[in-house]
């Protein structure tokens, strides 16, 4: 290959390598942000089911990630509970499915005395999605009940 066609592919690369940039960056937007608060139950759902549906879905595997995030995040007692459905469903009962979803979203569902209630919508395709209730005890930061319908039953 002659030095001048060296030259103009470098150059032609170049320039697509520039262009991608240049579109990648203006498609961006403004830069996002996420904060949260250990203190506060609905952070913590979401940081557990972000957490979680992150080590479900590593390609590499994940080790013992879901259980150890399991361990932490869930009441023993309600966790024995969780495990008792998963032997009778055949599916995860943290995401009561057998696939790991493309997508997740926490939403405030109210506080009662001693929980924190959330919805969780779970997007497992464009046009696909289910809801989770999950509440938290508000003393310990637990997850002491995941089902299709909250503790108080909305």
């Amino acid at each position: 290959m002659s030095t001048k066609t060296r030259t103009v592919l470098t150059a032609g690369v170049l320039a697509v390598a520039l262009g991608l940039g240049v579109t990648a960056q203006a498609s961006a937007g403004a830069p996002r942000s996420v904060s949260g608060d250990p203190s506060d139950n609905l952070t913590r759902i979401a940081d557990f089911y972000g957490a979680y549906i992150d080590a479900e879905s590593d390609l590499d595997g994940s080790g013992g990630l879901p259980t150890a995030l399991r361990s932490y995040y869930i009441d023993p007692t309600y966790l024995k509970k969780v495990e008792a459905w998963e032997d009778r469903e055949h599916a995860d009962g943290v995401l009561q499915a057998q696939n790991t979803p493309l997508k997740w979203k926490v939403t405030d569902n109210g506080t009662a005395k001693n929980h924190t209630e959330a919805v969780v919508t779970l997007t497992w395709s464009r046009d696909t999605t289910t809801k989770l209730f999950v509440d938290m005890n508000r003393g310990s930061h637990k997850i002491i009940h995941i089902g299709t319908k909250g503790l108080g039953g909305k």
